[in-house]
């Protein structure tokens, strides 16, 4: 019995020795990751900026388009005589005024 410890304690240390130089090198690697993983969290990629730029423009136009079709049907009930509308459709007019200048134009083809 007493001879089979050292063996046992070779095959041990034979297999250990894998697992070891693993952990070793998953805690020297740990730091770079995990700064790598904080550089592309902080850091924004060019496509990714494209695209919320893009959900911007058209978030605004969006609101562009509403606050055109509450114009339009103001505008209607100002011609028809109700003055509340009209003040309204001023209101409208200005918010419209205000969004225009933040959409970019659309290239001439």
């Amino acid at each position: 019995m007493h001879r089979a410890a050292p063996l046992f304690a070779l095959a041990a240390a034979i297999a250990l020795n894998g697992c070891v130089a693993r952990t070793a090198a998953n805690i020297i690697t740990a730091p770079v990751k995990v700064a790598g993983k904080a550089v592309d969290v902080a850091t924004t990629s060019q496509s990714e900026a494209d695209e919320k730029r893009g959900r911007d423009i058209r978030k605004r136009e969006e609101e562009l388009g509403k606050l055109e079709r509450r114009y339009e049907k103001e505008l209607k009930r100002c011609r028809e005589g109700d003055q509340r509308s009209c003040e309204d459709a001023r209101m409208t007019y200005l918010d419209m005024q205000k969004i225009i200048p933040t959409i970019p134009a659309e290239p001439d083809d």
